[in-house]
Order: structure tokens, then sequence, then C-alpha cells
């Protein structure tokens, strides 16, 4: 079977937004599940406290011994830090919205780059917009994915460079404010941590957090999360897969992805309640059980490229409001409860 020449087109609204009605429906108790979990911070302390410790480490350390402690050991607290990022953009830490922009911006920090804000305002419609190319950063553009095509060696350069990528798919979303002060704020904290630690430990210690920073969200296992998430591997016609592996112990539940889409009200720490509560709406679904595996299939698999997606050119009843807020994102326990 050869790859894709171009994206799965379908119509219709995305399937989460049903499964979420049916859920409530069937099992109302599950809005129990919607919180606040400000022990999520804690995490963030933590694992800023060890990739800050580990730069400090390896400051006088060569590169081959930076970039083998990067990729063995800070990809992984980095990586977790990034789902905290992504726990602060849906305001499932604090009650208040300030405050979980300053939990984003604080696990930002490791990764060098100020993306935690610039993160919440596209993710917001990934949720909202899944599969709409003009809305969906998630989205791969059509010249990424006929420049990676299938082969090895394009893949393996687009996980390496996958921040790049990412950044670069924002450009098409031409209706979405790129900057506001939270944006601001967020570049001007982190260019302050970026200068504090080339002041203080040198150039090293910063190449150690950015090849961190690099390997936790590409060239790494913890980077097939991104194939894992919405790559059509397993069906052709599942849209969204869950991973149900050793690696949601250390990475706050990170695999519970279908989960995540029904309720994106629900923290980290309660998504495998969602599934245990109502187990029949996610075992009749395929999932991924080890992100190596599917590491090394995305590289050597001619039958997935990066038009393994499903794309569909309708935006349903979504709008996007006068604050950029699409209408339908679930972002607190209110307006869940409020939508449903």
């Amino acid at each position: 079977m050869s790859s894709p020449k171009d994206f799965t087109y379908v119509t219709g609204t995305e399937p989460h937004r049903i499964r979420t009605r049916q859920i409530l429906k069937s099992h109302p108790e599950v809005k129990k599940l919607i919180s606040k979990n400000p022990v999520t911070m804690v995490w963030i302390l933590v694992c800023v406290g060890i990739q800050l410790v580990m730069a400090y480490l390896l400051k006088d350390q060569p590169w081959y011994i930076i970039l083998a402690a990067a990729w063995l050991i800070g990809a992984f607290p980095v990586h977790t830090l990034f789902v905290c990022i992504h726990e602060a953009a849906h305001n499932l830490i604090f009650r208040k919205p300030w405050a979980n922009v300053a939990a984003g911006i604080i696990a930002n920090f490791p990764s060098l780059i100020p993306t935690a804000i610039s993160f919440k305002n596209y993710h917001l419609k990934h949720h909202a917009f899944q599969g709409v190319h003009e809305l969906d950063a998630d989205l791969p553009d059509y010249w990424e994915a006929r420049l990676i095509n299938n082969y090895f060696i394009g893949k393996m350069i687009w996980l390496l460079f996958f921040p790049v990528f990412q950044a670069i798919r924002t450009l098409r979303c031409i209706e979405l404010a790129a900057v506001d002060k939270y944006v601001a704020m967020n570049i001007i904290c982190q260019i302050l941590f970026d200068g504090l630690i080339v002041y203080f430990w040198g150039w090293p210690a910063l190449g150690y957090l950015g090849a961190s920073f690099l390997f936790s969200v590409g060239l790494h296992p913890l980077g097939a999360r991104w194939i894992q998430e919405h790559y059509l591997v397993l069906d052709k016609n599942q849209e969204t897969y869950s991973y149900y592996g050793v690696l949601n112990t250390v990475n706050m539940n990170v695999g519970y992805h279908n989960e995540h889409h029904d309720m994106p009200s629900i923290p980290w720490n309660n998504l495998p309640k969602l599934k245990s509560i109502a187990p029949e709406f996610y075992d009749n679904l395929k999932y991924h059980t080890s992100f190596t595996k599917l590491f090394f299939t995305f590289l050597f698999s001619q039958e997935v490229s990066l038009f393994s997606r499903i794309v569909r050119k309708e935006r349903g009843k979504v709008t996007l409001s006068d604050n950029s807020t699409p209408d339908l994102q679930v972002i607190s326990a209110e307006e869940q409860l409020q939508k449903y």
C-alpha cells in the first residue's frame, strides 16, 4: 500500500462534539470531574528545577555530553512541562486566568523559545476547528506534506525541526490574532531568563536547555506523541487516538487524547477516570501503547506520511467571536456545562 498523496477529506462535524453530548447524556456524573488542579504547579516547579540543575552541572561539559544528556534525560522533564503549558492553556491549573498565564510562562522557561501563550491562542482553535486547514495549526501545510513525503530522511528532518514547521503553520491562520499583551509578556520574561542563563552559566548551559527542548518535541520517541494524536496510522477512518502506555505515569496522562478532546475542561489527573466511567465510548476505539514503536513506524513505514490526516472544509456551526475565542470551545467548567 502506498502513502496518501493528499489529505483525507470528510464532511460533517468532528467526532468529539458528538461524543461529548452522548457521554454527558449517559453519564452526567462525569461533570464532577471538571475542576482545577493546582498540584500541576508543583510539577512545573520540579521540572524547571531539574532542568536548571542539569544546565548548571553541564555548563563546563563538551557538546557530545550535553547532547547525550539532553536526549537521555532533559527531553523528559521538558515534555512534561509542555503538558503543563497545555493544562495552563485550558485554564485547568488555577481559577484565575492570569494565574494560568503565569504558570504557562514559568513552565516555558527551560524551552528557551517563548511559545506558551502563542500555543494557547492557536491550540484553542485546534479544538474548535479540528481539521479546518485555515484555522487548525496542528495540521501540516500542503507544501510541508509534499516536501517531507513518506521517506525516512524527510520524516527524520521534520521531527528534528518540528518546532520550526509548527511555527510556520501559524502564518496561514490569518483570522487569528498572533500577538497580544500576554504574548508580549511571555517574550519579555523568556528573553530575561535566557539572558540570565548565559550570563551566569554560559552558552553550554543554554545549549543543553535548547537541545532538551528540540528532543522533547521532535527526534525522540517522545516526539511520537504528535503522530499518536491525529495521524491515521491504525485506522484511516479514526481521527483521534489515545495512548495508554507507561509514559502516562510520568507525563501527566498525556496520552488520553480522545478523552481530552471530548471533555477539555477535565484536568489531566481526572482523564483516566473519564475513561473508566464511560468505557463503552472508548473501548471500541483503536489506541497506541508504545511511543517507541510508533516513532519507528512513522519513520520507516512508507504507508504513513504527513498527508495521513483528516481535513474538513466546513466549519459547522463554530464561529470566531469578537475576542477570538471559539463559540464552542470549552475552556472553563462553567462554559462546558452551559454548552451541553
